[in-house]
């Protein structure tokens, strides 16, 4: 859910000015067992060494998969990080929306150019937003001018939020009503900003349609399909189910903050449709795969998600809850970064979904973690292009 422009530019500053970031790493060559290390540990022992506490990373292709991971799972404890550990996605589940969206609008139950107004009657009103003008298509592209709800949120933005206010449960129409106190960015149309608000709206929009919850949707459409094992939606409850890591956040207070407090409690209805889901670096290769695939989505629905448009506050091109990413090699991929309290993922994919690589962190780095992040996916998937796979 907390996804900021700076992080996005973060991650892809590889693929111009810094560029230099794609020489091999420097990182520990060899394991624990005096081996070797092959190109996906060097990369993410280059990630830990930047700062992170845990790093975890998995990539798929036909050949089969490769994971790696580094790091303790909790500092002081000396336990390792888990293999196949969960974690919070953050906004990566702004994917998982669109898709059961879009497979609503093929299955002729709703339209993209449907106005959120005749599906959330009064809901979108106050200080120039107006759902009666904007488009669920304007909602999954980030293109309705509608506010974010993100600083609204105390326990994602201070550490003395999160103590007061980590059990509290929002409702969705609470959420909306909290954005619609603020003035609208600009005009439906005619403008591009990031607002998770818009994806709160998607969830409500996806129960008054089907009259079932946006998490029952996701695990009936998405979860259970692909047999995600991994994958959940908790609900209110604040913790994370089975293996994982600890996660840790400095609310932005800089690289001598040191790790920051530990986070891992949260109740993440803030988040619903936006970013409240729970899953594993495999469960997430799964899914990417399938979507671009073409396993979750008709042809034309697919279109529709990966046909891009500027996003100039991000440095990147965004369909409908996918974004387009320029790779160092030449071409692009589609993915999506997620972060909420400590977690932080990136999910790339190739174009036909036959090559993909996911990265965790669980906790926000130092300066240069970003990039390391990104770094990994990009040489990841500049690989599958030099393999010939598109």
């Amino acid at each position: 859910m907390r996804v900021s422009s700076r992080r996005w530019r973060g991650l892809l500053a590889l693929t111009g000015v810094t560029a230099a970031l794609l020489a091999p790493s420097t990182a520990s060559a060899a394991g624990a067992t005096g081996r070797q290390a092959g190109p996906l540990e060097r990369q993410v022992d280059a990630i830990h060494d930047s700062g992170a506490v845990g790093v975890q990373a998995e990539v798929t292709s036909p050949d089969g998969r490769d994971s790696a991971r580094a790091g303790t799972a909790e500092p002081g404890t000396g336990r390792q990080m888990p293999h196949n550990g969960r974690m919070r996605i953050g906004s990566a589940a702004k994917t998982f929306t669109a898709a059961v969206v879009l497979q609503l609008v093929a299955e002729g139950s709703m339209s993209l150019d449907d106005k959120v107004e005749r599906w959330l009657p009064g809901v979108v009103r106050g200080n120039g937003n107006d759902g009666r003008r904007i488009t669920v298509r304007q909602l999954l592209q980030h293109t309705s001018g509608i506010p974010d709800i993100l600083p609204e949120i105390a326990s994602l933005n201070s550490a003395a939020g999160y103590r007061a206010e980590r059990f509290r449960t929002y409702t969705p129409e609470e959420l909306v009503a909290l954005a619609m106190r603020k003035r609208r960015t600009f005009r439906p149309g005619q403008g591009w900003s990031y607002s998770n608000t818009n994806y709160t709206l998607a969830a409500m929009i996806i129960h008054r349609v089907t009259g079932r919850s946006w998490e029952d949707e996701v695990k009936a459409r998405i979860i259970s399909p692909l047999g995600l094992s991994g994958t959940s939606t908790p609900g209110t409850s604040p913790s994370v189910p089975g293996p994982h890591a600890h996660s840790y956040a400095t609310f932005g207070a800089g690289a001598g903050a040191g790790i920051g407090i530990d986070v891992t409690e949260l109740n993440t209805s803030m988040a619903v449709g936006s970013g409240s889901i729970i899953s594993t670096a495999h469960d997430l290769n799964r899914f990417y795969a399938a979507l671009l695939g073409g396993r979750l989505l008709a042809p034309a629905q697919l279109r529709e998600m990966t046909t891009t448009v500027d996003a100039p506050e991000l440095g990147v091109r965004y369909g409908l809850g996918l974004g387009e990413i320029t790779l160092s090699c030449g071409g692009s991929y589609f993915g999506h970064p997620g972060e909420l309290l400590g977690y932080h993922t990136w999910s790339g994919s190739t174009r036909d979904g036959t090559r993909t690589a996911v990265v965790y962190t669980t906790s926000d780095g130092g300066e240069n973690t970003q990039a390391a992040i990104g770094r990994l996916v990009d040489e990841e998937l500049c690989h599958a292009r030099s393999q010939g796979v598109s």
